[in-house]
């Protein structure tokens, strides 16, 4: 309740409001439900259960850490947003759609060859 609050307090008015949440139970709590019917504007979107998507957003996150974060020297907030900003912004002037480039065989032949290298190599330290 206090994180929507806080989002509600710092949005302009009439703006509309996209809200990603798991299926946790404590966003279906009637005090939540509550508060959101009294927000038509807030349009809440749950993930489904066990959906891998999510894996996704937390790879476009490491990605923005990686490259712009991690990199950069952010001596303010401010300028800390205008990063992440910048960031977002060239990376959607040529967007780049996740296309898997090997078949399911590939990916686990690579995953035994790993496994086997890793087992040669703990196996000779011993």
């Amino acid at each position: 309740m206090k994180f929507l609050k806080e989002i509600d307090a710092q949005i302009p008015e009439g703006l509309d409001v996209h809200i990603v949440m798991d299926n946790y139970a404590t966003h279906k709590t009637p005090k939540i439900k509550a508060w959101l019917a009294r927000r038509p504007h807030y349009h809440v979107h749950f993930t489904p259960t066990s959906a891998s998507w999510i894996n996704q957003v937390e790879r476009c996150f490491a990605e923005l850490t990686r490259k712009q974060i991690h990199r950069g020297v952010h001596t303010s907030v401010r300028q800390l947003e205008a990063d992440i900003r910048s960031f977002i912004d060239l990376h959607n002037r040529n967007p780049k759609p996740f296309k898997w480039t090997k078949s399911a065989d590939q990916i686990l032949a690579s995953v035994k060859r790993f496994c086997h290298k890793a087992h040669q190599t703990l196996c000779g330290e011993l």
